[in-house]
């Protein structure tokens, strides 16, 4: 049985633009995922990226992989603050199809309250 490999998270991820809620609360890019290599393997990747807040503060955002239909819980990395969130999965299959999704959290109010909202899924294959 092969287990998926956590390797890192948090680094910066490119995603388009998106606008502020009108509600308080933030919106969410989730990125594509992508084949990359990390130290000569290769390895599929995701991020989750604040987009726009609207009188919020991003305070965790959560990318999840999983390949489509393998049984198995979805690889997750969660970062706090307004920092992209960013999974890679190993081992990378060629011909699998991948399935990212996310979620991210903010502060809004007063007194505070959490409001979260969810992102994706996407599927696609690589």
């Amino acid at each position: 049985m092969v287990l998926p490999l956590l390797v890192g998270a948090g680094l910066a991820g490119a995603g388009a633009a998106t606008a502020a809620p009108d509600e308080p609360g933030c919106a969410y890019t989730l990125s594509t995922p992508v084949v990359t290599q990390v130290s000569g393997t290769p390895m599929v990747t995701t991020t989750v990226t604040t987009a726009a807040c609207n009188r919020s503060n991003s305070m965790l955002q959560v990318a999840c992989l999983e390949i489509q239909g393998a049984g198995a819980a979805p690889l997750c990395v969660s970062k706090e603050g307004p920092t992209t969130a960013q999974v890679f999965f190993a081992p990378y299959r060629p011909g699998a199809s991948y399935v990212a999704s996310g979620r991210g959290c903010a502060v809004a109010g007063s007194p505070p309250v959490s409001v979260c909202h969810t992102v994706g899924p996407v599927t696609v294959t690589l």
